[in-house]
């Protein structure tokens, strides 16, 4: 049997709805207010750091700076070249599983001024990934390590890129870079920190550059990290240097390796380098020894 609606019955059904999305509408707009204030999108605000610093300038001129460590460099070079010490080098896999390669030897002076690295013992070796020959430890053992003399600065730029604290000590950081490159010799591209005190560099990061590719060795590595230790107070020596890079395998994978250089027991061979100050240096055959003031190399 049909029984039509009444318009009641409509009218009643017609207000339950409006009650029904009134609550609803109420329901949601509570929700949204306990969630808390809708934050807008944020606006990127993209800032483009200049390749060229801007530090602003030293207390003393640049040029002066420049001058009075290249001073610095034709000493040391003249005091490191009269040194005898022991060098380890060491190679590590990064990877698991990874190996090493351990060899130390000693480094020598030849009377024509050419540094040679004479192998102590056989040389130990855990290698999974790559080959590290004798040829390539004697490669990089006599890398150039002081480029920046008062004969070399005018091959290079100069950029003053501020100061840093590094250690115990107070640094002028600059960036350096050749003017021109050459086949006939590997040049010295990147940063060093220059004590503010003695006016030395106590560390460099960089590269050695040339016309022809690569660093001199079948290995990859190409940005070295270099620290130097001050012996008899006076000479900042090279001791320790690092490069992390990476090795590709025949799936061409990219597997990190790390390079550590490590020199110690320096001793003299020779009668040192007239020194810029008065006192003695050490006498022949003693080891010569650091003082406490360091740039740290990491752990």
């Amino acid at each position: 049997m049909y029984f039509p609606l009444k318009p009641l019955t409509c009218k009643a059904g017609l207000i339950a709805g409006l009650l029904l999305l009134t609550t609803l509408s109420t329901t949601l707009s509570a929700r949204a207010q306990n969630a808390g204030p809708q934050a807008p999108p944020p606006k990127y605000d993209v800032k483009r750091i200049s390749a060229e610093p801007h530090p602003g300038p030293p207390p003393i001129p640049e040029q002066e700076i420049i001058k009075r460590f290249a001073a610095n460099e034709d000493v040391m070079k003249k005091v490191f070249d009269t040194y005898t010490f022991q060098e380890s080098i060491r190679l590590d896999e990064q990877t698991d599983p990874g190996g090493q390669f351990l060899v130390t030897g000693y480094m020598y002076i030849k009377p024509d001024g050419q540094r040679y690295f004479r192998v102590e013992h056989p040389a130990q070796s855990t290698l999974k990934l790559m080959h590290f020959s004798l040829e390539d430890v004697r490669a990089l053992s006599t890398m150039p390590l002081f480029p920046l003399t008062s004969e070399e600065i005018a091959n290079y730029n100069f950029v003053y890129a501020g100061q840093e604290k590094l250690d115990q000590l107070n640094t002028y950081i600059f960036q350096v870079k050749p003017k021109m490159l050459s086949r006939k010799k590997r040049l010295f591209e990147g940063v060093v920190w220059i004590d503010d005190h003695e006016f030395a560099i106590v560390k460099s990061y960089g590269k050695f550059v040339s016309e022809l590719e690569g660093n001199g060795t079948a290995l990859p590595f190409t940005m070295f990290e270099t620290y130097r230790e001050n012996f008899q107070e006076k000479y900042w020596l090279p001791t320790y240097t690092r490069s992390d890079d990476f090795f590709k395998s025949d799936q061409n994978d990219e597997l990190p390796l790390r390079l550590i250089i490590h020199a110690t027991d320096f001793k003299l061979n020779a009668p040192a380098a007239q020194s810029t100050t008065s006192d003695a240096p050490t006498a022949p055959g003693e080891p010569a020894k650091p003082n406490t003031a360091t740039a740290s190399p990491p752990h």
